[in-house]
């Protein structure tokens, strides 16, 4: 009998093209995700003339999101240690169909409110688990790097829903955004229904599916399970008890507390920047498309975060990774007050902290996938992002409160170092007491035969 242990199967295994379709289904679901989240702030103009409504009553709407996002990753997300990554996946994708279907024929503030905190839930839980399956399908010694690569479909889906949004609403009104929202999560979870696997270690670690095991293997280059009895091992085993319960057993609880501290941090920073940034660059004295504009750079250096980072993660570790990132996040985000009357010095400085913002928030997910066992890791990642959701609605909130008590605006700026300055704190916490993962390396091969 062969004993495999799939784990290492994977880790050592070269990129197939069996893995290139997953990993391509999961970006495309980021895509998804990012163009459905930033849809309202879309459509958000012309609903407001449509409706005759003031600027002020759509709050609601983009808290109720925000709040579903954070209910879906905290509540839904973990449902997949459970059920499986690929059910919960494709299930939020096809509720995410029709939830966005429904905001289409809305026709009031509450119903969008409604609406949108529903949409939120589903969309909490595409983020953790294509992360999760992302990174169980990936090699050890790029892991990181094709995880932080697929995490930039997210930002990928909110940029081309900026540049549809523009094309389609003067023809077709705001209503088209939401349809198109619906239809493209419809076709890919009806793809993902007949192309999409399960996780192989959650299959191995749940005992179930040995001939999917065996196809796999031998689509990984393990030729031998072919036409042989074949037992799968994975290097851990199941956990009993509640999942919550399990992030702060086996060393992982002080792990698991910085992780919460560290999305909070950065996701109450990323949001006050992205909300705030074309206002108080208004404020500053530049026109309102230069202004718009720099919300713009803010996401185009997340995005270039995302794709680099990644590289220094596999080869560096996290430790080293985002310590360097969070200075240079405090950093950033001070010179913007300081050069913010000077747009190309303004540009180059919001772009900086782009990069190391939002590209620290995309590497906290992939760490979350490293960090957390296989019999966890939904649960894990769904909860640090559940909980960094908070900081994501304190964040817009404390900088309306903090410009209506007239604050300039380099001191709104260096309010904003300081969540980074914690996050950076909790990091270095994490890496001296935590169990931080260290840079990722390549297993030693574990298959034997009996």
């Amino acid at each position: 009998m062969n004993i495999i242990n799939i784990t290492d199967l994977i880790d050592q295994s070269k990129l197939t093209k069996h893995q290139i379709w997953v990993l391509l289904l999961c970006a495309l679901c980021m895509v998804v995700d990012g163009f459905d989240v930033q849809a309202m702030g879309y459509v958000a103009p012309a609903i407001i003339q449509d409706w005759g409504i003031a600027k002020a009553d759509l709050g609601s709407v983009f808290g109720a999101g925000l709040i579903g996002m954070a209910f879906g990753a905290l509540f839904l997300a973990p449902f997949a240690d459970k059920f499986g990554r690929r059910p919960v996946l494709i299930g939020a994708m096809f509720a995410l169909s029709v939830c966005m279907a429904v905001t289409m024929m809305a026709e009031s503030v509450q119903a969008l409110v409604s609406y949108r905190f529903i949409t939120g839930i589903c969309m909490g839980a595409i983020i953790p688990n294509c992360v999760t399956l992302a990174g169980e399908y990936s090699p050890t010694r790029f892991r990181v790097t094709l995880m932080m690569i697929i995490s930039s479909g997210f930002i990928l889906g909110g940029v081309l829903g900026g540049v549809l949004a523009a094309a389609i609403i003067p023809i077709w009104g705001w209503h088209s955004i939401f349809l198109t929202g619906a239809i493209a999560p419809l076709i890919l979870a009806v793809v993902m229904l007949f192309k999409l696997p399960e996780s192989l270690p959650f299959l191995t670690l749940k005992n179930r599916k040995p001939d999917v095991l065996k196809t796999w293997a031998t689509r990984l280059g393990y030729v031998e399970s072919a036409g042989t009895e074949s037992k799968f091992v994975v290097r851990e085993s199941a956990k009993e008890g509640a999942p919550i319960a399990q992030l702060f057993k086996d060393n992982l609880a002080l792990g698991t507390l910085m992780l919460w501290v560290v999305n909070f941090m950065n996701l109450l920073a990323a949001y006050f920047l992205a909300n705030w940034l074309p206002v108080l660059m208004t404020e500053a004295g530049h026109a309102g498309s230069k202004a718009v504009l720099a919300g713009a750079v803010f996401w185009i250096g997340g995005l270039l975060g995302n794709l680099i980072l990644g590289w220094f993660v596999d080869r560096r570790g996290f430790g080293w990774t985002l310590s360097l990132t969070f200075i240079g996040a405090a950093i950033a985000i001070a010179m913007i007050g300081q050069s913010a009357t000077t747009l190309s010095m303004a540009f180059l400085v919001i772009g900086a902290a782009g990069f190391c913002v939002l590209g620290a928030q995309t590497a906290l997910n992939a760490l979350g996938a490293v960090f957390y066992p296989t019999s966890v890791r939904s649960t894990g990642i769904g909860w640090a992002l559940g909980v960094g959701r908070l900081g994501s609605i304190l964040g817009p909130v404390l900088g309306a409160e903090l410009i209506r008590l007239n604050w300039s605006t380099p001191n709104l700026f260096l309010t904003v170092t300081i969540p980074v300055i914690l996050a950076l704190i909790a990091i270095l916490v994490f890496w001296k007491f935590g169990n931080l993962p260290t840079a990722a390396s390549q297993s030693a091969a574990t298959h034997k035969k009996i």
